[in-house]
């Protein structure tokens, strides 16, 4: 045995390691982490409801504007000190949504649980990665690592609702921008943060189209099976393109030094609508996220852990 770890096989394994293995053998964080697939799923067909009710919102103003009355407010984006978190289009409006039902509080304890599980779990996957190529392992690592960061932040949000707080990403997005973009050089780690989204969204997207994300489950035969790749593709391919545009309006906002151009998923969906056909595009995207959130409730029990 070395300072450092014990050999096994012929190789040294490192005490972080080891604990890595003990971990993905233990059934109780087994079943925590699929609980965290769960809630996870519960979450992105929330933030899809929400995304296409901004999308309905978006038609009844513009129709509204075309017979000369109304305004666009209800498809404008909510600036970041905006405290209303139940109409956001991402993790901290669905937290909020779920604190107006009967077992809200209940749910939140079942997120936070069940996503700090799923975090976690993602930190031992990034501590195991193997590769022969050192490149290809660096890059598994950052996106294992990535996944786990993310899972950990809504726990996080999670935890502050659950104990009767109040959480925004769009304002923890933009306080975190500004004080990049305050900073010397923190500019250009603001553009490498936009473009470590936009490859996620971009694998996120491949993964959908190529079907990659059935090596992480047990496919059901039959129909199910077929369901459960159709709404996995669909689902994939709509979360890559909502994680697209949170990297690129990052690197907008490094860009042009404007903090306001930084946002999270809400701004990013809100964003679509000022594009062409964006009202049918949102649309699309929110049926995508509710897509993924059942695809995300197929994983759970059905995970290759």
């Amino acid at each position: 045995m070395s300072a450092s770890g014990i050999r096994a096989g012929g190789a040294t394994v490192s005490p972080g390691r080891r604990l890595a293995r003990k971990a993905q053998r233990s059934s109780v964080f087994a079943v925590l982490a699929r609980l965290g697939f769960a809630v996870s799923g519960v979450l992105h067909v929330i933030v899809g409801v929400i995304a296409i009710s901004v999308a309905l919102a978006a038609e009844e103003s513009g129709a509204a504007s075309a017979s000369g009355g109304g305004s666009n407010a209800a498809t404008s984006r909510p600036g970041p000190g905006s405290s209303g978190a139940a109409g956001r289009a991402d993790e901290t409006g669905a937290l909020a949504s779920l604190t107006a039902t009967p077992l809200g509080y209940a749910l939140l304890w079942a997120v936070v649980i069940g996503l700090a599980a799923l975090g976690t779990w993602q930190v031992t996957q990034a501590i195991l990665v193997r590769e022969d190529d050192r490149r290809r392992a660096i890059v598994r690592r950052v996106m294992e690592g990535s996944k786990a960061l993310v899972f950990l932040v809504v726990a996080g949000s999670a935890l502050i609702f659950a104990l009767g707080g109040h959480s925004s990403a769009a304002r923890t997005i933009h306080a975190l921008s500004v004080g990049a973009i305050r900073t010397p050089g923190g500019a250009v780690a603001l553009v490498a943060a936009g473009l470590l989204v936009l490859a996620v969204g971009i694998t996120f997207a491949y993964r959908g189209v190529t079907a990659d994300f059935r090596r992480d489950i047990h496919v059901p035969e039959g129909l199910p099976g077929k369901l459960t790749v159709a709404v996995g593709v669909l689902g994939h391919v709509a979360k890559g393109i909502a994680l697209g545009i949170v990297g690129v309006l990052l690197g907008i906002a490094a860009v042009t030094a404007d903090a306001s151009q930084a946002t999270g998923m809400d701004g990013a969906l809100r964003a679509l609508v000022a594009l062409p056909f964006g009202g049918v595009l949102l649309h699309v995207v929110g049926v995508g996220l509710i897509a993924y959130g059942a695809y995300a409730l197929v994983r759970a029990p059905t995970a290759r852990l």
